[in-house]
């Protein structure tokens, strides 16, 4: 079955609200072998609604719209959806009634037009609305199936997952299982990991493989379509292990983490602590650390050293370090991460110092970077990273960056 979701709302167009609703229902209608084709979104305008149904009939067997089932003039939905299948509508008795009970329930006026919201297309499979008054349908006709689901997502999404789901299943010959897999990778480009996953990219079939460029990271979600879960998830393992044995040194893990998330576990499961000097990251790195519940564990406190003069009185830089090499270099990087894991007694501390831009800073050019690591009896090193983004940008980078070079090194002790 192929599936066409059609958002239906002027707010939409303008940019007033997003069009999650087709982000959800494609997700869910991939776990039961229903493809998506076509996102599509229209006005409260008939004709064009009109115009979209037919057009989407010819590229889709189901319709699913989202809005236009409320009780202003402005909401057409069903109507329009009613006079293209030359169909009556009718009151569903069961939801007048539930609309009915609310009113008396909450002491509230009910105008005339509430009563809109509980027609329904005569002959359709009503939906009940357990989070709203207007109820959805699931209608038939010929070789097409229409779905009508309300816009506000609350009231959509416990629609579809407890009757508009399992009324599509009902009509499929065949129920595939679908499973994904997100591999993420960082410090490599998207065209770079393409090249890398060429020949599996283009022999893909089931599984299928799309890399997908992030914020300064690179994604690949593998899909498989088997006739159960653990065939499905056989068939993924088979095709990362190529995948990883390629591109498997900029891997860093699955799904919805993120490089701080992993470094946090990281430091968890050995039980180390961490403290951090920052120049350039202005104190990035122990935010992003510390919008994680528990870090407190793990994160013992660091140091903002924006100037050369809180970089020697706060951090113990030697006046003649800073002198000889400056703030941005491999020297001041490390004596910053040295001394600010000694202050605190952690067991690693890590230094951001660099020039973010948009100017350069004691001759080198914006994006240069220097992350300084130090870990507790085994020595201290720093890494050289050049970046061409924004200010902001590099910045958030540095952190990532920082996160990154600390994983690679806790996998080698």
């Amino acid at each position: 079955m192929k599936a066409e979701i059609i958002g239906v709302g002027t707010e939409l167009l303008l940019g007033q609200i997003a069009n999650t609703n087709a982000q959800y229902l494609s997700g869910e209608l991939a776990e039961i072998g229903v493809h998506v084709y076509y996102h599509t979104v229209v006005g409260d305008n008939p004709s064009r609604l009109s115009e979209a149904i037919k057009h989407a009939e010819t590229r889709a067997d189901l319709l699913i719209f989202t809005g236009g089932l409320g009780p202003t003039k402005d909401d057409l939905t069903k109507e329009i959806i009613a006079d293209h299948l030359k169909r009556e509508m009718v009151t569903d008795d069961n939801s007048w009634k539930q609309i009915q009970d609310y009113f008396m329930r909450t002491g509230r006026y009910m105008t005339a037009n509430n009563e809109k919201q509980a027609h329904v297309i005569k002959e359709a499979k009503v939906l009940p609305n357990d989070h709203g008054m207007a109820p959805g349908m699931f209608v038939k006709e010929g070789s097409h199936f229409y779905m009508l689901l309300p816009g506000p997502p609350h009231e959509m999404k416990p629609m579809f997952r407890n009757y508009g789901r399992q009324a599509i299943i009902d009509q499929l010959e065949k129920v595939e299982c679908i499973e994904s897999r997100v591999l993420r990778f960082f410090n490599i480009g998207e065209a770079e990991i393409a090249e890398k996953l060429s020949d599996i990219i283009d022999a893909q079939t089931n599984p299928t493989v799309a890399p997908l460029a992030g914020d300064g990271e690179v994604t690949v979600r593998l899909t498989a379509r088997s006739d159960s879960r653990e065939n499905a998830i056989s068939l993924l393992d088979e095709i990362e292990k190529p995948i990883q044995e390629k591109a498997g040194e900029y891997f860093y893990g699955y799904g919805d983490t993120s490089l701080m998330a992993e470094l946090l576990r990281v430091l968890e499961d050995r039980e180390l602590t961490i403290t951090a000097a920052e120049s350039l990251t202005g104190g990035l790195f122990q935010s992003e650390m510390t919008s994680v519940v528990g870090v407190s564990t793990m994160l013992l406190g660091g140091i903002v050293c924006y100037s050369n003069e809180a970089k020697i009185k706060l951090c113990n830089v030697k006046p003649e370090t800073l002198e000889k090499h400056g703030a941005v270099s491999e020297q001041c990087a490390i004596e910053l991460a040295e001394n600010v894991r000694k202050s605190l007694d952690a067991d690693i501390g890590i230094s951001f110092t660099g020039a973010a831009g948009p100017d350069s800073l004691e001759g080198h050019p914006a994006g240069t970077v220097w992350i300084g690591m130090s870990f507790k009896d085994e020595g201290s090193k720093a890494v050289l990273v050049k970046m061409a983004g924004t200010r902001n940008g590099n910045r958030r980078r540095s952190v990532k960056m920082g996160c990154y070079y600390l994983l690679k090194e806790l996998d080698k002790k």
